[in-house]
């Protein structure tokens, strides 16, 4: 339990800091603004961290916390570091100013990634319907 209090509170601090600073991003971008990502990225880690509370049993859960944290940090890293340019339609997000909540959306994004991965390590695999029916592993019943 309280691996998934603190995996839901890292996901709430990265939808945080993405939904606070979404609207002065807004400008940045043509057909896709960087606001638009933020608050996209800030539903996506707002329903991550609700999942885990409430189905944090479930490896499917861990995987999809852990894709949410690794896949912000990922792009807080590439973006702080690299001049990408535009991709497609998404901005030119390139800012090597690293502030309190840029550093602490980005910390939490790590902690986010580590435990989710953490809790799809020890959360065990999806028992099929037999194997909870009591049947003997490989499907035969029968014997």
């Amino acid at each position: 339990m309280l691996l998934q209090v603190v995996t839901a509170a890292a996901l709430a601090v990265d939808a945080y800091v993405h939904a606070n600073l979404a609207a002065a991003y807004d400008p940045v971008g043509r057909q896709i603004s960087q606001g638009t990502l933020f608050r996209l990225e800030a539903a996506v880690a707002s329903l991550a961290a609700l999942l885990v509370l409430l189905l944090g049993r479930r490896r499917p859960v861990w995987v999809f916390a852990f894709l949410v944290s690794v896949s912000a940090l990922g792009a807080v890293l590439l973006y702080g570091f690299v001049n990408v340019g535009t991709l497609g339609p998404l901005p030119n997000m390139y800012e090597p100013y690293w502030g309190p909540k840029r550093t602490g959306s980005a910390i939490a994004e790590a902690v986010g990634a580590v435990t989710s991965l953490v809790g799809f390590l020890i959360t065990g695999p999806s028992r099929s319907a037999s194997t909870r029916a009591g049947a003997p592993p490989g499907g035969n019943a029968d014997g």
